[in-house]
């Protein structure tokens, strides 16, 4: 089968799934995308990217235009939590024109994939998810939400961390599990001086600023928190306040900003894992449907890049596309385990009280291993 007559369905219109269309599509594949939300939204403040995952975007080829409407900086600051500067750290990028770190607003990145996306030629339909998936040993039938039908050389299911399709190949599966931390992201404008990412180190809680363009930054806070307990958004403002009760700097100019109608941001952190293989026949997982992390890597958006990137690579490479789904796999697992596995870990150090120099060297070590090529 050439590659130009795979007909693709890709479930789910994030990060993962954009970039798959994006990548499958440079192979000449009849691509269809489709997301559950009818107006595909994306939801959040902004998102902190490192250098590997500006080098998967170069890869998929949106580098540029992420920095031109972003925010690239060429390295990060730790300070205490009154703002004190306790280290700055300036490094070159991974490789020629890739820069260090850096920083965008979710719905701009949103717009570049979905843009690129469109421009592929894919087919895009909204509103829908799976209903059911019949495997056979040269491909897949599906029955979506809205009742039609579809045959497909292969299904590519991108669709997070509570992924349809992930339930109907893996019914008795993992779930996803609640690791003891929430997540805050505020967004704010951003002082002229901001050039980097910095980091506040507090008694008990991580915080920091990302910026995400030249006009904007978003403050990320890191908290304790209680399984399955609802914050009423009327009261996110309050809490957050109070978590960051002694900090100063330019975190506790946010803080006293912050009322009822900051644009505050909050979910509780999970992850997931899971084990091989990631396919059923020709229905593959890829992103936070096969591998959800924490944001203490700042990789999860990579490494969603990076599986279209192999995905692709294998697809490429390789007459079959069982064994291409095989080898993608076993290329992928291990990198994710270990961005999953050391986030995890990150955030029991904090919630424990672990020194910080400790928690810095597993960091370090972590982005040493991440700055491998895929």
């Amino acid at each position: 089968m050439t590659k130009s007559a795979i007909k693709v369905l890709i479930v789910g219109g994030g990060i993962a799934g954009m970039s798959c269309a994006i990548e499958l599509a440079k192979l000449g594949a009849d691509i269809t995308l489709i997301d559950l939300d009818p107006n595909w939204r994306v939801y959040g403040a902004g998102i902190t990217i490192t250098g590997p995952t500006f080098r998967a975007f170069r890869q998929i080829g949106i580098m540029e235009e992420v920095i031109a409407h972003g925010f690239a900086c060429k390295g990060a600051r730790t300070r205490t939590s009154q703002g004190d500067l306790l280290a700055e750290v300036v490094e070159i990028g991974l490789e020629p024109g890739v820069p260090y770190g850096g920083g965008i607003l979710r719905p701009l990145l949103h717009h570049i994939l979905s843009e690129r996306v469109k421009a592929a030629g894919v087919t895009i339909r909204l509103g829908l998810t799976l209903d059911s998936i019949t495997s056979s040993s040269d491909g897949v039938e599906v029955v979506l939400s809205d009742g039609t039908a579809g045959a497909f050389d292969l299904v590519v299911g991108a669709d997070g961390i509570n992924s349809k399709t992930r339930a109907l190949i893996r019914p008795h599966g993992p779930a996803p599990r609640f690791t003891g931390q929430g997540a805050w992201r505020v967004l704010a404008p951003r002082p002229p001086d901001l050039d980097m990412i910095e980091m506040y180190l507090g008694p008990a809680i991580k915080t920091g600023v990302t910026p995400v363009s030249r006009q904007e930054l978003y403050m990320f806070v890191l908290t304790p928190e209680i399984q399955g307990e609802i914050i009423d958004p009327a009261e996110q403002s309050a809490r957050l306040r109070h978590a960051l009760e002694g900090f100063g700097g330019l975190i506790g100019q946010i803080r006293d900003t912050l009322d009822v109608h900051s644009p505050i941001v909050y979910r509780p952190l999970e992850a997931l894992l899971v084990p091989l293989p990631w396919n059923e026949g020709r229905v593959i997982l890829i992103g936070d449907a096969a591998h959800s992390t924490t944001p203490h890597l700042a990789s999860g958006a990579g490494c969603a890049v990076e599986d279209s990137v192999v995905l692709a690579e294998e697809l490429r490479g390789r007459a079959d596309i069982d064994e291409a789904l095989a080898a993608f796999s076993a290329r992928r697992f291990e990198r994710c385990r270990d961005v999953v596995e050391t986030s995890i870990r990150l955030g029991e150090m904090e919630l424990s009280g672990a020194p910080g120099e400790d928690q810095g060297r597993v960091y370090a070590e972590a982005n040493r291993r991440l700055a491998a090529t895929i």
